[in-house]
Order: structure tokens, then C-alpha cells, then sequence
């Protein structure tokens, strides 16, 4: 059987955590042995060689070109490297990052790509990359917990219940820069002033401490905008599922597996027009695309639309045509029939 490595940052309740956690599964359930390592817990690529070979793999898989990369580069196994996101959309403004990720795709078997616009950006920098680059989508499986308590999760969050009709957006991140959440929290506060029936909810965990201090600073200071911490996955999608949206506000994205896991879902998506979420998004097909907070919830038309129940069903049509005839449940490309 089969031994590989799967090294991946695994901060808990990430996108990146969460794909690499589904890879391992699928590997394993396919036969393999892998064993899942945290970026974080490596500091040298002598460290990942020392327990390359302790571990006696065959093979190696990183999620994230510079992150993962960095630490495969000089391994005497073969291996492949999947795209995170922030590798190409703003690790590769950095000259010195750049560098590192070339030797790194130089070196790899093979490289993975969530989306076209990704391996389009990554072709630019390394043209003679491309046909190393194979274009996968990923899939989720979502599993909502049939036994979540909706209204203790309410009064705990300090939610007023006395509403019949609350409405509820919530935004799923890390609390780090790069996913700005700040984007959309005065336009939730105004809207929630006209209507107190509308609530952002911003649940995730603290990757950066220093700035999710900055965001519990701000939510304190403004009204119908709520910051919870991450929670189990299970309790998570269960949450989802009775929100009237799942929003997006990130200055970047790979493939983001909260959007995902809400068309799984068949909630409605509300995101900013980037690259990483057109290319899962249609705008008023599969979900709504926003260029600015003010456009985002002063479309009353567009959220009108979103109330209307023969709208909804058609875009959970779509979104689920989306999902099972484009995407996968899970990456798996051999790192021993692939060659460079």
C-alpha cells in the first residue's frame, strides 16, 4: 500500500484545512496510507526530508505552491503540488515568493489548479509550466447536524427572538486581512437600522490576532452585525442552512469551500466580483456577484428576487447541475503516472 505525505497549512475552520482533510479521506478510502502534516509544524525542507524518510513515503502532495512548496523543494520522491489561492493571487507579488514557487513547479510532477483563472495567472509568470497544470475543481460534502439547537445558538449569540422573520447573512472566515470583513459591515449596520430584522453574522476563527482584535473592536461599536467563533462543522452547516444567504467578501479566493458548501446547501450566495469566486459564480444564475457593500445590499431588486420562491429553486437547480456536473468530491491525481 501506498505511503504519502499530504503537507498543507491546517489551521482549524480554513479553506485550505478543510480541502486538505477531504483529500486525505478520498486517498485513504481509495487505498493509500497518508499522513496529513501542518505547514506550520515544518521550518525547513531538511525538516520535511528528515521525515520523508523516517516515514518510508513513496510520494508527496502539497496544497499551497509557496507555503507547501517551499518545504518539498530537494525531496527525493516524487510529488505534486494543488494551488491554495493566496499562492498565486498575492504571494506571487512577491519577487522573492516568486522565485521559490518557480523552483518549486519546476520540481513537481504535476500542479493543480482549483480554476482557469488561476492557471491562467500561473501560466503567465511560468509559460513553460502550463502543460504541468491540470484544472480540477473541488467538490464538498456537506453534513449538517439534524440535531442542532437553532434557538440556543440564538440567545447565546444575544439574538433577539422575539422576530418572526429574522433574516440572517453570515460571512464564514478566518478573521485575516485578506478576507475583509470590514467591507461589508457598515452597509450591514445601515440596513439593519432601516430593518432590524437583518443580521450579519462573521463566524471563524482568529488566524490573525492582531487584526481580529481590529474587527471585535469594530463590532462592538455598531449594531445588527454579530462575531462568533468558529464552531464544529456539523453545527456549522446546520447554521447555514437557516441563514437567508451566505456572503462573501474577500479581497481574494482559490475556490471558496464556504460558497461551495452553501450551494450544497441550497442557500443563496452573495459575493464579491473576484476572479476566484466568478469562476464558480454566475451572477443571477447560481448566485449574486457585488462590486461594492453599497451595491451589495442597496440592490433591493436583487434580494427580491432572492424572496421569491420559484427564483430560489432555480437557482438551487443550477447551483446543483453546478456542483455535480462540474466538480468533484475530491482531488486525487497519482503523483506515479503523472510525468514532468
Amino acid at each position: 500500500m501506498p505511503r504519502l505525505l499530504l503537507l498543507a497549512p491546517l489551521r482549524a475552520q480554513t479553506g485550505n484545512g478543510t480541502t486538505a482533510q477531504r483529500i486525505q479521506d478520498h486517498l485513504e478510502s481509495a487505498g493509500h496510507s497518508c499522513t496529513l502534516w501542518d505547514t506550520y509544524g515544518c521550518e525547513s525542507p531538511s525538516a520535511v526530508a528528515q521525515l520523508v524518510s523516517s516515514g518510508n513515503f513513496q510520494g508527496a502532495f502539497g496544497i499551497h505552491l509557496y507555503k507547501a512548496g517551499r518545504l518539498l523543494q530537494g525531496i527525493r520522491i516524487p510529488f505534486g503540488i494543488v494551488f491554495g489561492g493566496t499562492d498565486i493571487n498575492e504571494d506571487i507579488k512577491c519577487a522573492e515568493k516568486v522565485q521559490v514557487m518557480e523552483k518549486v513547479l519546476d520540481e513537481a510532477r504535476f500542479a493543480v489548479s482549483f480554476t482557469d483563472a488561476m492557471k491562467e495567472t500561473a501560466s503567465v509568470y511560468w509559460p513553460w509550466a502550463r502543460n504541468k497544470i491540470c484544472v480540477q475543481s473541488q467538490g464538498v460534502v456537506t453534513s449538517p447536524n439534524a440535531f442542532f439547537n437553532w434557538k440556543k445558538f440564538l440567545q447565546n449569540a444575544g439574538i433577539p427572538q422575539d422576530h418572526g422573520s429574522l433574516r440572517f447573512f453570515i460571512l464564514i472566515c478566518g478573521l485575516r486581512r485578506i478576507k475583509d470583513p470590514f467591507y461589508l459591515v457598515d452597509a450591514f449596520t445601515e440596513w439593519h437600522r432601516e430593518d432590524p430584522s437583518v443580521y450579519l453574522i462573521i463566524i471563524g476563527p482568529a488566524v490573525d490576532p492582531v487584526f481580529a482584535e481590529e474587527v471585535k473592536e469594530k463590532i462592538k461599536r455598531v449594531e445588527g452585525v454579530l462575531l462568533l467563533p468558529e464552531i464544529p462543522m456539523e453545527d456549522l452547516h446546520a447554521v447555514v442552512k437557516k441563514c437567508f444567504a451566505v456572503v462573501n467578501s474577500s479581497l481574494s479566493e482559490g475556490m471558496s469551500v464556504a460558497i461551495l458548501e452553501a450551494m450544497d446547501l441550497k442557500v443563496p450566495v452573495l459575493a464579491r466580483n473576484i476572479p476566484g469566486n466568478a469562476a464558480i459564480i454566475k451572477h443571477k444564475l447560481t448566485g449574486l456577484l457585488y462590486s461594492s457593500p453599497q451595491v451589495s445590499i442597496k440592490s433591493k431588486k436583487s434580494f427580491t428576487s432572492l424572496f421569491a420562491h420559484d427564483t430560489k429553486a432555480s437557482l438551487a437547480k443550477h447551483r446543483e447541475q453546478r456542483l455535480f456536473g462540474n466538480l468533484c468530491i475530491c482531488i486525487y491525481v497519482s503523483p506515479y503516472t503523472i510525468q514532468p
